[in-house]
């Protein structure tokens, strides 16, 4: 396989739930390199690169220290010959649900000052960290003749509001509307001269069997108006899994026609 047939995937959020399905999947693509950032390396992970023969390199990375992440992307980045891949993806997966309450409701004095913490780390992981690792992705493979694509992964909680959970909309609305900024920008960018954009989509994957799912219907109605709505889901079967949230995703990474919309839903496509 020549270099510029190989495939660059950056992955946040691999350890568990979609991300962790999305890494699986991506290791079974042939001449594949796939960088995670993720909470901890995963051994499972390792093994079936090493059995697959795609590159894997995987970072214990806290993604709430974003200026840390993106310092790190983006000098690996600049360290990779620019004519090494054919084509090369940044995939911000990760995000974080904090104790779900009302805003109104946060504790913040004495050993309860963690609600505030728990508030700060879900905007740095699901906004801060997605807009500084786009920048850094975006800037280090500018020169690149390789194929750019960043694909966010959104929420239709970004689109929807929802009591008790303001943190982590706020976080999907912010990111859906960075996506659509870095829209602008990648197309303006693919009309000067000599300039090659980067596609950009952020994407709502539909509801997904994973711990975060568990975590909205384990909360207190008291707590969290929503969580009947959420418990029906998984009562009567209507939560996609992980694994084909994954693929149905990936192929939309693959299509041609890919960020033709800058803010899109998986479930508008069969």
């Amino acid at each position: 396989m020549t270099e510029r047939q190989e495939k660059l995937f950056i992955l946040t959020g691999a350890s568990r739930g979609l991300g962790r399905a999305l890494a699986e999947q991506l290791l079974r693509e042939a001449g594949c390199t796939l960088l995670t950032l993720s909470r901890q390396p995963l051994a499972a992970l390792q093994e079936q690169a090493r059995q697959s023969g795609a590159q894997l390199v995987q970072w214990q990375q806290d993604l709430t220290d974003a200026p840390a992440a993106a310092r790190r992307l983006a000098e690996w980045l600049q360290a990779v010959p620019p004519g090494r891949f054919g084509s090369a993806a940044l995939i911000n997966n990760a995000g974080v649900i904090p104790r779900i309450s009302r805003l109104g409701d946060t504790r913040s004095a004495g050993s309860d000052a963690a609600d505030l913490a728990g508030l700060s780390q879900s905007i740095r992981a699901g906004l801060e960290a997605p807009l500084l690792l786009c920048a850094a992705f975006l800037s280090a493979t500018r020169q690149w003749p390789a194929g750019r694509k960043v694909l966010n992964i959104s929420s239709g909680l970004g689109r929807r509001p929802l009591a008790a959970q303001a943190p982590y909309c706020a976080a999907k609305a912010g990111l859906d509307h960075l996506t659509r900024c870095l829209a602008l920008e990648e197309a303006a960018r693919s009309h000067e001269e000599g300039g090659q954009g980067a596609r950009v989509c952020a994407i709502a994957p539909g509801v997904i069997d994973t711990d975060m799912q568990a975590q909205l219907r384990g909360a207190s109605a008291q707590d969290f108006p929503g969580q009947g709505r959420f418990a029906a889901l998984k009562a009567e079967g209507q939560l996609a899994s992980a694994e084909d949230t994954a693929r149905r995703l990936l192929a939309y990474l693959a299509r041609p026609d890919f960020g033709s919309e800058a803010v899109d839903d998986i479930r508008r496509h069969g």
